[in-house]
């Protein structure tokens, strides 16, 4: 049963809670092949013909899905929204003015929307996730302009959004005109971050220093982001940089690295790196920094607190039970 409750959400604004008694899982369109490789590793996972036999008003999470290999984001960002008591109706959505060269057409037809489709509709909900164009200036991009959009109309129609890496970067330019710099060398490995705000919902169940992982070309200018009151920093590197920055009471979440990360995904760039003649050691992350070891994965658990803590505080907790 749902038992609703009055209180007031991070803006003030008056909401519904609703609580659950069972585990709610992650639902998705039963033949995603994501699906079958979350199931594979024992984490509960819902299609839609079980889901909608529930007596629940699930939450509405959109993923707008910038990165070339779009099969491995949606398994690295489904299994981090997995670990939830809540369910989550994911919606997948690819940009119209950017052909996709390494994933299929079938599949983006088949399992994704595009943004003309449901931009009358309301999220609980929005991640964007990084890209692979950091060399290029925000304007050059081609999809630039869908983008900010899209991140106009998260403004109004989304309780909270998510920005990852590049997608991080590109929020803070568009919505509150942070520049980002090349940097010299590539930042990639894994990295010891300090938590500056223990008290903030987000970073509940936190160390006192944790890993995360980093894979960029660039950051957002930290100096404009110190200075800028509008951003509480919630999470900072001596060798990555800012980490985590929060903006309006968490409606805007920026992470400028990759805590989703898989394993191996950086033992994947690191190959396809040394294919390209560029020889760029992921930092922290093979035993004996030997990439003939296997690499260690000391992240997921810092990664799952976060998307939880997210998905639970600043979108579960604050947003309406009836937009």
């Amino acid at each position: 049963m749902i038992r609703k409750l009055n209180t007031k959400n991070p803006i003030g604004q008056k909401v519904n809670l609703r609580k659950e008694a069972d585990e709610m899982p992650v639902k998705v369109k039963g033949d995603l092949p994501a699906k079958a490789v979350i199931e594979q590793e024992n984490i509960f996972i819902m299609d839609e013909n079980c889901a909608v036999a529930q007596d629940i008003r699930p939450l509405k999470i959109a993923i707008l899905n910038l990165m070339p290999l779009k099969h491995e984001t949606e398994i690295q960002l489904l299994r981090a929204l997995s670990n939830t008591p809540i369910q989550v109706d994911v919606t997948f959505l690819f940009v119209e003015s950017h052909v996709a060269k390494n994933t299929p057409l079938s599949h983006l037809n088949q399992f994704y929307s595009v943004f003309s489709n449901i931009k009358d509709m309301r999220f609980d909900g929005l991640i964007i996730t990084g890209a692979p164009v950091e060399f290029m200036d925000f304007e050059e991009v081609g999809y630039w302009s869908e983008l900010a959009q899209i991140m106009e109309w998260s403004k109004t129609n989304v309780t909270s959004t998510l920005h990852i890496c590049w997608g991080a970067q590109a929020g803070m330019y568009y919505h509150y005109g942070v520049r980002k710099k090349i940097l010299e060398s590539k930042l990639s490995g894994i990295f010891n971050h300090e938590v500056l705000h223990r008290k903030v919902p987000l970073m509940r169940g936190f160390d006192d220093v944790f890993l995360a992982p980093h894979s960029r070309n660039s950051e957002s200018d930290n100096e404009m982001i110190r200075k800028d009151e509008r951003f509480t920093i919630l999470a900072q590197s001596k060798e990555a940089g800012i980490y985590i920055v929060m903006a309006q009471e968490g409606r805007q979440i920026f992470v400028f690295g990759h805590p989703e990360y898989d394993r191996d995904t950086l033992d994947k760039e690191y190959r396809r790196d040394l294919e390209k003649g560029l020889h760029i050691l992921p930092k922290n992350y093979y035993k004996d920094e030997n990439p003939d070891n296997p690499p260690l994965l000391t992240w997921r658990g810092h990664a799952n607190g976060l998307y939880t803590n997210w998905l639970n505080y600043y979108v579960y907790q604050a947003t309406p039970f009836e937009w």
